[in-house]
């Protein structure tokens, strides 16, 4: 009896088991089928090579975004030891490196595509839009490729276009953004680094930079109390320095309605240069208080010369009022 039953039991199973591969059979051919189905007839573009291919390039595309990342880490704790690279070019050096992964990574997905050669025939039809639709868009890339390489204009630079002062945030490409002191963001295309006249407050060899307050004071005042007192102003703000030069007065010209001198002085706080002033100035306004020195103003002397017949109508005239 118990024999029997196993008999029984092994049979079911290898029924069964014959039933499941016969389907997976039937599935699989299905499959290969269905893999092999031409979009196009008489051609090689199958479903399963779409499929394929797009499996390649995500693949590709993860393996890219994968090594810019690990790259990323081990130039940035290489480049992080050397003193003579700053922030700036460890910037253009890590973009530079990204762009060249990821025109590498395009060419072998165009290459598994089979559209190079496409690409490559179709090139001239492509350099003459460039050269007419997208000309723009083509200077300001070569340019972006320009300012990374050559590193006039860095990363944390502090720049002036167009009576506009900012920080360079980043540098892409095509566009870079800089950041003004009021934390507006500008998107500035890169041929105008290029085509603008562009001053990088960043760039001297001096971390200090001279700047100027120009004053003007009434006729008849004291000129060496109004040097003496500049002098004392510029000396009394702690962001001013006496390196490279120590602070020093102008008398430029004898204007209209005042004395004109400028006070020149060297700072290192450019970024809040407009602060330091208007402290100057302030300061400026007490000194002379103290000693009794005017600030001069416009005015004008009128000389009026009339008759005793004009001086009898005016006088009708306010006494009438």
């Amino acid at each position: 009896m118990t024999l029997l039953l196993f008999q029984d039991t092994t049979k079911a199973i290898q029924d069964t088991t014959q039933k499941v591969a016969q389907k997976a059979q039937d599935v699989l051919g299905k499959s290969k089928d269905f893999w092999n189905i031409e979009l196009i007839p008489s051609s090689n573009l199958t479903v399963g090579r779409i499929l394929t291919d797009i499996l390649v390039l995500i693949i590709i595309y993860a393996s890219a975004r994968l090594l810019i990342w690990f790259l990323q880490r081990v130039i940035t704790r290489r480049l992080a030891k050397v003193k003579a690279i700053d922030r700036g070019k460890q910037f253009a050096i890590l973009q530079i490196t990204k762009y060249v992964i990821y025109v590498i990574a395009i060419s072998i997905m165009l290459n598994r595509m089979h559209i190079g050669s496409a690409l490559l025939a179709g090139s001239a039809a492509l350099f003459v839009g460039i050269g007419f639709g997208l000309q723009q868009i083509a200077n300001d890339l070569i340019s972006g490729l320009i300012i990374l390489f050559e590193g006039r204009v860095k990363v944390g630079d502090m720049v002036e276009m167009n009576a506009t002062v900012g920080r360079v945030t980043s540098i892409g490409v095509r566009t870079s953004t800089v950041e003004t002191r009021d934390s507006i963001e500008i998107i500035v295309p890169n041929s105008k680094f290029m085509s603008d006249n562009v001053i990088n407050w960043s760039s001297n060899r001096s971390v200090t930079t001279r700047f100027q307050i120009a004053v003007g004071v009434a006729y008849g005042s004291n000129v060496e109390l109004v040097k003496e007192k500049l002098i004392e102003a510029a000396y009394a703000h702690e962001d001013i320095v006496s390196k490279p030069e120590k602070p020093y007065v102008l008398f430029k010209d004898f204007a209209d309605n005042s004395l004109n001198f400028e006070l020149n002085f060297w700072t290192s706080n450019t970024w809040d240069i407009e602060i330091v002033q208007s402290d100057l100035r302030f300061t400026i306004d007490k000194l002379f208080r103290e000693v009794d020195i005017t600030i001069a103003f416009p005015q004008r002397d009128i000389h009026l010369t009339v008759d005793d017949k004009d001086v009898t109508k005016l006088k009708k005239v306010f006494v009438g009022k």
